[in-house]
């Protein structure tokens, strides 16, 4: 059964490389192909929006994440609904809203996480007739019925939650260490207690489980999900990249994520699968500045673990040739919400039975003449405090009064340094003149802050309906 369709898929693909999907159609039309793309999907943990070139201007090289830009479309203004791992990997797979799911925060070990309820993209592409694997962190769940190869993933390998939930944590070892740190691999513990010297081959191990994947998946569709530990502390890399970026142990950590890029790419190219391959590279939230040189870079307001973009904007590139316009940098704004739906729409799947708060918004991110964005707004939390909302087009921002974390000394080498509590009261922000959030104009423009109340109260009064005004 499996070999006859392959052979299939492999039939399939001449009419694809005809050009039987051109990427054209009216606004609100995305046909279904006659042959499914496939999907690789690279997810970073608290990459700064400006670590790699060409987002930022970093002092190292990142020559493979600069080809895949310039080979597709870097996205400016792409967000996810909260700055925090297991709620913006909630968003990301199942395209619902934290308030949804209510998966917040980031869940510790042995956590149920994911209800099984909602689908996440891995199920609903596998029912299509893709081949699945992660590689890389889940945080999703840690309960026998929550962890990936029960969550529509053939294959995987790596963490389930976040290697710093370990005995070597910086701040609380003895709660974190409850649980030794363990790298599975398809269902099965392979290392019962990851070490530090692990830890340096994490990287390295998720890209060659990437590769290997494809080489062997050349002839039927498939959906690759690589949500890297790194850049998330603590930090390490292989001793190939150790002291190579001349810029610090980050530095190097980055230069190898930008490896990895490059080895994935070229094994598509050289499994001829380019042409027929939507590649997604973006990170979970921004950085985890307390963490000082072991952090990432953003130019935007405050970071992870706020509804400010700094920790809400996430670099994106997105890349499929003959689909995808090469080289053009893109403003639109959309949310981590919509790629599920996207892709689902493109690949031909049948949605899931769970509602879901992402829209497709295909014809938005090429551009096509008379192209909305179907969403009036996207709204914003951290853990389960509902704090921001934002216009559909990305042009203004209301925040909530709510409190915040704000950096007060930086760390060093692995340890963190301080936050200090901080407040905003009602502020509507032009992010289209403003994007560093700096001057409130809610006076300024009355209209526009009244009707993004009346939003974010509705959203309010049906997810959060215990949180006061």
């Amino acid at each position: 059964m499996k070999k006859r369709m392959s052979m299939n898929w492999v039939a399939l693909a001449g009419l694809l490389a005809a050009g039987a999907l051109s990427g054209r159609g009216t606004a609100g039309e995305t046909p279904a192909p006659p042959v499914p793309p496939n999907i690789v999907l690279i997810f970073l943990d608290d990459s700064g929006w400006a670590d790699f070139a060409p987002f930022g201007n970093p002092p190292y090289p990142t020559p493979n994440v600069q080809r895949l830009a310039a080979e597709g479309c870097r996205f400016d203004q792409f967000y996810v609904p909260q700055a925090v791992c297991s709620a913006s990997r909630a968003a990301l797979l199942t395209g619902c809203f934290p308030g949804r799911t209510r998966v917040f925060g980031a869940h510790a070990p042995r956590a149920r996480g994911l209800d099984p309820k909602f689908a996440t993209l891995a199920e609903v592409l596998k029912k299509r007739g893709y081949a699945t694997a992660i590689f890389g962190k889940w945080h999703l769940g840690d309960q026998p019925d929550t962890r990936p190869w029960m969550r529509g993933f053939d294959e995987s390998c790596g963490l389930l939650y976040s290697n710093d939930m370990w005995e070597y944590h910086p701040e609380n070892p003895k709660f974190w260490g409850k649980y030794p740190l363990q790298f599975w691999e398809n269902g099965r513990v392979s290392i019962e207690r990851v070490t530090p010297e692990h830890q340096k081959h994490l990287t390295q191990w998720y890209t060659e489980h990437a590769v290997d994947f494809i080489r062997r998946h050349r002839d039927q569709p498939f959906f690759l999900y690589v949500p890297h530990s790194m850049p998330h502390v603590p930090i390490f890399c292989s001793d190939r990249f150790a002291g190579r970026s001349g810029a610090g142990l980050y530095g190097d950590v980055i230069m190898e994520l930008d490896w990895s890029v490059g080895r994935i790419e070229g094994a598509l190219r050289e499994a001829g699968l380019e042409e027929r391959t939507l590649v997604i590279l973006t990170s979970d939230n921004g950085p985890w500045i307390v963490y000082g040189n072991h952090a990432g870079r953003t130019p935007f307001r405050e970071a992870k673990g706020t509804s400010f973009d700094g920790g809400v904007r996430s670099a994106l590139i997105m890349k499929w040739p003959g689909h995808i316009p090469a080289g053009r940098r893109s403003s639109r704004a959309f949310c981590s919400v919509d790629l599920a739906p996207t892709i689902i729409r493109l690949t031909g799947a049948e949605p899931p039975a769970n509602p879901l708060d992402g829209r497709d918004v295909w014809d938005w991110i090429l551009e096509r003449p008379g192209a909305q964005n179907p969403h009036e707004y996207y709204p914003f939390t951290t853990g389960s405090r509902f704090e921001a909302v934002i216009s559909g087009d990305g042009r203004w921002k209301l925040h909530l009064p709510h409190p915040y974390r704000t950096l007060e000394e930086a760390g060093r080498d692995g340890k963190p340094g301080k936050y200090r509590q901080a407040r905003i009261d009602w502020a509507l922000f032009d992010m289209q003149n403003d994007p560093f959030e700096t001057r409130n104009v809610i006076a300024e423009h009355p209209e526009v802050a009244a009707r993004l109340k009346s939003l974010a109260g509705a959203h309010r009064a049906r997810f959060f309906p215990k949180q006061k005004p």
